[in-house]
């Protein structure tokens, strides 16, 4: 009996298909990773993934725009790893510990802005100001502000740990976590270097923004994965999962690594890094050397 002959546009038609998810794979490998290593320093973590989903395409879609929110929780979880002894101490000690409520009440009151300014304004920010340019312009504009805060003198340091922290201070620093509202500030970079100029050292700063993270990313992954929950489907579990992990593991690595670096260096290349990645950005736009999309 003659064997019945392919259908060869049947294979042809699986074979791309299984290239297309293996692409999408690695794309969301790639964005993970991005977010992983920016999401904690001051450079900002949704202005590289604006650019690298730019480049990559495949998230410039409502789906996109989740998955770009969601990997934050891998992001967030290695946060969590890294300081899990204070977290714990703190947890075991709201019923009788004095400083382990002060240090919840102050997370708690700095969240609050982004939540209530977040609700306000998310949608027209997301409409109007998520392009490539918007976060090359502030990407420069942040760098030089950093140049600034690094200037300080040593004098002007009053608060040392996070522990002295009063709830005004924390309010004033969740009051300037709101301008990473405008893609391209970074939400570390305004809480670190906010702070830094609010009289926190760089050690107490950086600290501070770690565990304000706690909250603001997972109640903002949460809130946006729920608003968007009918674009989503189980077919799309494999890419978040993807883009999760790799968020978690170059977090791990680079939250480390910044505790570590911090101790006896600036921000200041940061700063320059900022300044030079936006005139890049903005000299390809113009020139129409990268088409960069919003």
């Amino acid at each position: 009996m003659r064997r019945p002959r392919p259908d060869v546009r049947k294979a042809d038609g699986i074979h791309l298909e299984l290239t297309l998810d293996t692409v999408m794979l690695i794309k969301a490998a790639i964005m993970g990773i991005v977010e992983g290593l920016t999401e904690f320093l001051p450079i900002s973590s949704t202005g590289h993934l604006i650019l690298a989903g730019s480049l990559l395409g495949g998230f410039s879609d409502t789906k996109g725009k989740v998955f770009e929110i969601a990997i934050q929780t891998g992001a967030i979880l290695a946060v969590i790893i890294v300081y899990w002894q204070r977290l714990r101490e703190t947890a075991s000690g709201l019923g009788s510990d004095v400083r382990a409520r002060r240090f919840v009440i102050n997370v708690l009151i700095a969240f609050l802005p982004a939540v209530v300014l977040g609700l306000l304004f998310g949608k027209v920010i997301k409409a109007h100001l998520f392009t490539p340019v918007v976060v090359a312009t502030t990407f420069i504009v942040g760098g030089f502000i950093i140049l600034w805060a690094e200037r300080r003198p040593a004098s002007t340091v009053r608060i040392h740990e996070v522990d002295q922290m009063t709830p005004l201070d924390a309010l004033k620093v969740g009051l300037v976590q709101c301008l990473a509202m405008v893609p391209g500030t970074s939400r570390s970079g305004s809480t670190i270097i906010g702070g830094m100029l609010l009289g926190l050292s760089r050690k107490a700063a950086t600290d501070f923004s770690f565990f304000l993270a706690i909250p603001t990313l997972i109640g903002a992954g949460l809130y946006s994965l729920y608003k968007e929950r009918d674009a989503l489907a189980m077919a799309d579990l494999p890419i978040f999962a993807v883009g999760l992990l790799f968020s978690f593991i170059s977090a791990w690595i680079c939250v480390r690594w910044l505790l570590r670096y911090i101790a006896s260096h600036s921000f200041v290349p940061f700063a320059w890094y900022r300044i030079a990645f936006g005139i890049v950005v903005l000299a390809t736009a113009y020139s129409g050397l990268v088409v960069w999309q919003d």
